[in-house]
């Protein structure tokens, strides 16, 4: 359990994470983009993914790969250190992704950097590691 200092922050970073889920799921892409700094990192290599820098750029990746996609993510466990306006968190993922040639369900963590702004904590850096990948494929 964090200190009872770091609390507010602990929760507001919970928060935040729980905001990144809501809002990719019910593609709010704008509201999504604001919980982000302008030049975070968003690196999926170690899921097959790239690394992109950018808030703009990767938003606007994501939101191609998944236009006519249903998603849920969910997050879990979340282990996070706060030291003064830095944090570093890991979380335990499950995703599902629906879209019209196949569906997968992922597995794995995000680990992530995220700072405290003026506006409020944001992601500053994010890694998505997965450990169970299943893609259905209809006919398959």
């Amino acid at each position: 359990m964090p200190e009872a200092a770091n609390f507010a922050d602990w929760l507001a970073i919970c928060n935040l994470r729980a905001a990144y889920c809501l809002f990719l799921d019910t593609k709010d892409w704008e509201r999504w983009r604001d919980l982000f700094t302008d030049d975070c990192i968003l690196d999926t290599t170690a899921s097959g993914g790239t690394l992109e820098q950018g808030r703009d750029r990767f938003v606007d990746q994501i939101r191609t790969s998944l236009a006519g996609a249903r998603t849920a993510h969910q997050v879990h466990s979340p282990q996070i250190e706060i030291d003064g306006d830095r944090a570093v968190g890991v979380w335990a993922m499950q995703d599902r992704v629906i879209k019209d040639d196949f569906a997968l369900t992922g597995y794995g963590h995000y680990h992530e950097v995220c700072i405290r702004t003026p506006d409020g904590w944001k992601i500053a850096e994010q890694t998505l590691t997965r450990l169970i990948l299943e893609i259905d494929r209809p006919g398959n």
